[in-house]
């Protein structure tokens, strides 16, 4: 048979594949049957006539299959269609065994599922480690896994504090630009820019990087997301390690010693992560790669009227202490797993693969979408949320606001809903919205892309179109003023650009398009276009920064698929 005969046999062949692997149907293993055969007719000899009559089963048929064969269809399913298919078979799903004769050979054997996975892992560049972690119990479940929580990643390449902005550029390489505040008697230093200024440095005299700079502690590490809070930031390698810097009050920075650090400095106990996040309070969190939740920081807060109150930890905490300096699993949400947090002034929100969104901590404002101001120690499920019959896979908090985006479906796409502090919701409400509802303004606009800042926030549609609404402290909504926006407005300054994603605070916002072009506005020592010698307004209008290329991760090929556990 010719070449592009037996091409377009494998096509065809696929085609079918994906047709008869959606369910396990009596007509759809009548198909699967039909499709085994016509493989088995394409590539193998008649059986001989003395041969035992095999038993028309699916998953006996595609044992049948010569490796070679089986290993160019895997390759042409999507990573959906692949766990389907993996699915109706025990030996596609389970680990390889070795052959006798025992013991196992020195090189683990692997499955045809897990050596495709694998395959597409390294040219998606997620790092796949040599044993299972804690917890998984095989691989081509835990690949899938992976997979899953890789539709559903949100990676930073940007992110924003008040005076300071952090990059990672295509190369992985950590930059920031901005000015750290002196220390006075009324407020703790600033080391955001993660600069070691050494000894001999003036603590009276303000610190400014001017363009973005590569932090030269930093170099030969692959970063690929970042995150800034009031006090402290932290990075994400490609390999998973977490690294912060910054003042470290609460034990913020997740070290020990719960001191400062003007460098970034490796959380020696976090391995494995894939998401993080650092809150406007002295709040840290990560989620590793198997869904579990890690907070650390200051535990308690105290208002003005002198109550206490929790700042979104999420476990119970000895009031006394006030401070956990190294991260510790929120185990309360042992029974799902997380695939990304966000955190806000005293509450943090989660999201699950499942698509549920959970909060706790401190509800200023109404911030924790329960309907009510109570305190929640323990994560809760926002039911206003569940009972929106959406699946949800991405979230994001200002300081006492919340938004949740969900996932793009056949009847619903890109919606997002928003609850809390009234400035920031969207609605044009007078009064703060306890209870989550949909922004109006952007219905149908499929939304890829959410952030929120102190009292502001911002979205990316499909057609790359930036919205902004909320307060305009130094006019960082990108309109040309400093005019509040009570309900979203797009940024006309950035028409003819493909924006990709956003990151905003109380100061300035950072874009980035396709092509990882960075544009900033709002306050000008913050994005890297202003003089301390040379006093100059804000930035009203979208300005590009020169000569940067930030990393901009393409979607993956796979979506979310809840059945996979």
């Amino acid at each position: 048979m010719a070449a592009n005969s037996v091409l377009a046999a494998l096509r065809a062949v696929a085609t079918a594949c994906h047709a008869a692997v959606w369910s396990f149907s009596d007509e759809q293993a009548d198909q699967g049957i039909a499709v085994a055969d016509g493989l088995r007719a394409l590539f193998l000899p008649p059986p001989a006539a003395a041969a035992p009559a095999v038993q028309p089963q699916f998953v006996r048929l595609l044992q049948l299959l010569p490796q070679e064969i089986l290993s160019d269809i895997l390759s042409q399913l999507d990573t959906r269609d692949l766990a389907r298919l993996a699915a109706t078979c025990r030996a596609l799903w389970r680990d390889a065994h070795a052959p006798p004769p025992w013991p196992m050979p020195p090189l683990r054997p692997m499955g045809l599922v897990e050596t495709e996975l694998r395959r597409r892992a390294t040219a998606r560049g997620l790092h796949i480690g040599a044993t299972l972690p804690e917890g998984a119990l095989s691989w081509v479940p835990y690949l899938l896994k992976r997979f899953l929580r890789d539709a559903m990643r949100r990676e930073a390449p940007l992110a924003v504090a008040a005076n300071v902005s952090l990059f990672v550029d295509r190369e992985g390489r950590l930059l920031t630009c901005g000015t750290e505040n002196v220390q006075s008697a009324n407020t703790h230093p600033s080391l955001l820019l993660g600069h070691d200024w050494g000894p001999d440095v003036n603590p009276d005299e303000p610190r400014c990087i001017g363009p973005p700079t590569p932090v030269p502690s930093m170099q030969g590490r692959r970063i690929v997301s970042v995150a800034a809070g009031g006090w402290h930031c932290l990075a994400l390698s490609r390999e998973g390690e977490v690294y912060s810097w910054g003042d470290g009050v609460y034990g913020s920075l997740g070290h020990a010693d719960g001191s400062a650090r003007a460098a970034p400095s490796r959380i020696e106990s976090l391995s494995r992560i894939e998401s993080i996040a650092a809150g406007p309070s002295a709040v840290s969190a990560a989620v590793d790669e198997v869904g579990r939740l890690f907070t650390w920081g200051q535990a308690v807060a105290t208002r003005n009227t002198g109550e206490a109150v929790p700042t979104g930890l999420g476990y119970e905490f000895d009031h006394e202490l006030n401070s956990q300096l190294t991260p510790k699993w929120v185990d309360t949400l042992s029974e799902v797993r997380v695939v990304g947090v966000a955190l806000g002034r005293c509450f943090t929100l989660a999201v699950t693969d499942a698509g549920t969104v959970f909060s706790f901590g401190y509800s200023q404002h109404g911030a924790l979408g329960h309907g009510s101001l109570e305190v929640e120690v323990l994560p809760r499920r926002i039911e206003a949320l569940a009972l929106a019959g959406r699946r949800f896979v991405a979230v994001a908090a200002g300081m006492f606001h919340a938004l949740a985006l969900t996932e793009e479906g056949d009847l619903y796409e890109g919606e997002i809903y928003v609850w809390g502090d009234r400035s920031a919701a969207g609605h044009g409400l007078g009064h703060h919205e306890a209870i989550p509802r949909q922004v109006a303004a952007l219905a149908g606009e499929r939304v890829r892309c959410v952030a929120a800042g102190h009292r502001s926030s911002c979205a990316v549609t499909e057609k790359g179109e930036l919205f902004t609404w909320g307060s305009s402290e130094f006019g960082h909504l990108g309109h040309g003023s400093e005019t509040a926006e009570l309900t979203p407005k797009r940024v006309e300054g950035l028409r003819g650009v493909t924006v990709a994603t956003a990151a905003i605070c109380v100061s300035h916002t950072l874009v980035t398009d396709e092509d990882g072009e960075v544009w900033a506005f709002g306050f000008r020592m913050a994005v890297g276009l202003g003089d301390l010698n040379v006093p100059q307004g804000p930035v009203l209008q979208p300005a590009q920064l020169p000569a940067l290329r930030v990393r901009v991760r393409k979607s993956p090929d796979a979506l979310p698929f809840r059945w996979i556990r």
